[in-house]
């Protein structure tokens, strides 16, 4: 478990015993007799996060206090049990937060010393600490408001305007659109181990075996059959409802116009369940899916071998199984590529994802741990079709439009695809790189000593980069803007500036991580924040609070994403 603390002034102590007894440097052990105040300790939990403050010791002979954390109850009056955290040895420093990875109820308690040595416990305050929820994209109805505290989550299901949250204590947090009901949890909101969302109506599962559904009901998919018990799985699909029973078989209800209800024999020996937009599906314990209800995008029609399977989950029209082996395969309408899992399906270590311009018709790439490149989706162009030998690849960067680019263990640069402007000629001596980066018709790549060169369309100064070029150590292309970062921490920015994309935010330090989307930019900076600026039309500059814990930033067309040290 690591612990990382907000700054605050920490007096240096002297250790004299190995026991861990501490005394102040230059304090006399004499003093008065009687112990000192009892300070009252509040603690709020925030996903890892637990803010602490306390209440001033009134006396004058306050010495310190000592804030202790445990994983068991009882931890006032009971040092052996409870972790340190720290000594405050100012009397008005009353807030400490403390950062932790452990996903469980936590005690804390302070213990205020006076100059005789005497000591007096705090209360004892509990948070549950858990996984807390980031949601972004449209929010016309609040789906993306999740409630507080958003903590002590456990799992999470989507429906059309509304989302939902199981926490770690058993109860359901429903938020967003409520035309049906469907966010009023029937109490007693208590003892549920899982939920699932439809298109209007939502399921929870209790941990006696039972399922309770509430919202839309239009076609009876809340009306749960009897006898309700025994299940130990749910879903939803858009107006019916699935529920997995100990047996192992399959309860389908709601409607069933298209067959979507309609189990298929033998109903028995299932593991798990999913529900489509009006398909069904149902994992086998031989690791065969059974699939039912409307295929009109060949959504049921499992691909051979139908085996070796261990997980499932259904789009609207697409179906995707996970096999044991950790490859995925995927059927059903392929309008955008979803079901093209590149061969051999094993093996990726990075990815990238091309259609930063306005085509945004959208290419990826794979980069296998055998320095290997595979390249699917729109291929007008030629940016799929790696260049030989397809060997050696340690970075990956999918242009914005139509060109890709791999950085090679020799670090050179090779560039395909669309060409119009250069963008794939790699300026010689193509040599010493050690990072890429593809605009929509430029691109960057980054020197072992710290210089950057640009090649490729050049209308906005896109080429040009700023004085002086050196001490970078990072570099990220928009559609027609670029990025560095320098060694201070500095980001520097040019070319299209028509939504401020390169009018880096004030301070313009302590950055560690850049990324560009079409007409914004991010910045991660070192305390874990993320800056973002530029166009946000849609909320893509619009970072989700807490904006902390972030360890690494990345940029779609108009759409940022963050991973956070949970």
């Amino acid at each position: 478990m690591s612990l990382k603390r907000i700054p605050f002034l920490l007096i240096p102590v002297c250790i004299i015993s190995a026991a861990g007894l501490f005394i102040a440097c230059g304090k006399s052990p004499s003093g008065p007799k009687n112990a000192p105040t009892p300070s009252v300790l509040t603690a709020v939990a925030s996903a890892n996060e637990v803010a602490l403050s306390w209440t001033r010791c009134p006396d004058e002979d306050f010495f310190s206090y000592t804030l202790y954390r445990s994983y068991v109850a009882g931890i006032a009056g009971d040092t052996l049990s409870a972790e340190k955290l720290g000594i405050l040895t100012l009397p008005d420093v009353l807030s400490f937060n403390d950062y932790t990875l452990e996903q469980t109820t936590v005690y804390y308690a302070l213990r205020t010393t006076n100059a005789a040595g005497l000591s007096v416990w705090s209360n004892e305050e509990v948070v549950v600490l858990g996984d807390c929820i980031v949601v972004w994209g449209e929010n016309d109805y609040g789906q993306c408001d999740v409630p507080s505290p958003n903590s002590g989550f456990t799992a999470v299901a989507a429906g059309w305007d509304h989302s939902l949250g199981l926490r770690n204590d058993g109860s359901i947090a429903a938020w967003g659109g409520n035309e049906y009901g469907q966010c009023d949890v029937p109490s007693p909101n208590s003892g549920f181990i899982a939920v699932a969302a439809g298109n209007d109506h939502s399921l929870g599962l209790r941990s006696d075996g039972s399922i309770v559904a509430w919202g839309c009901n239009g076609n009876g998919q809340c009306d749960v059959p009897s006898p309700n018990s025994g299940f130990i799985a749910v879903s939803g699909g858009v107006d019916h409802s699935l529920g997995l029973r100990n047996d192992g078989s399959i309860v389908a209800w709601g409607c069933d116009g298209d067959g979507q209800c309609d189990v298929p024999s033998p109903n028995s020996g299932f593991t798990a369940v999913a529900g489509g937009f009006y398909h069904s599906l149902g994992l086998r314990t031989d690791g065969s899916i059974a699939a039912w209800g409307r295929n009109d995008s060949g959504q049921c029609d499992v691909p051979s071998p139908n085996s070796g399977f261990k997980a499932v989950a259904a789009g609207w029209f697409h179906s995707l199984g996970l096999r044991d082996d950790g490859s995925i395969v995927a059927w059903g309408t392929n309008y955008y590529g979803q079901c093209d899992i590149p061969d051999p399906n094993t093996g990726f270590i990075a990815v990238a994802g091309g259609g930063i311009g306005p085509w945004g018709n959208g290419h990826s790439l794979g980069l296998r741990d055998d320095g290997s490149i595979a390249a699917w989706g729109w291929n007008e162009c030629g940016q799929c079709d790696v260049p030989s030998p397809n060997t050696g690849f340690i970075a990956v960067s999918a242009g914005g439009g139509l060109h890709s680019l791999g950085l090679r263990n020799d670090s050179s640069i090779s560039a395909w695809g669309w060409n119009s402007d250069g963008q794939c000629d790699v300026p010689s001596p193509n040599s010493d790189f050690m990072a890429v980066a593809g605009g929509w018709a430029h691109s960057l790549g980054l020197k072992s000593n710290g210089s950057i060169v640009a090649w490729g369309y050049n209308g906005y100064g896109l080429c040009d980069v700023p004085l002086p070029n050196s001490s970078f150590i990072a570099v990220a292309a928009g559609w027609a803007h670029s990025l560095g970062l320098k060694s201070n921490g500095s980001i520097v920015a040019w070319g299209r500036n028509n939504y401020s994309q390169c009018t880096v935010p004030s301070p313009n330090s302590a950055f560690i991580a850049v990324a560009a989307g079409a007409y914004h930019s991010l910045g991660l900076k070192s305390n874990g924040s993320i800056v973002a600026w530029g166009s946000n039309d849609y909320g893509q500059c619009t970072v989700p609070s807490p904006n902390s814990g972030f360890t690494a930033v990345a940029a779609g067309v108009s759409h940022s994403l963050g991973l956070r040290e949970e």
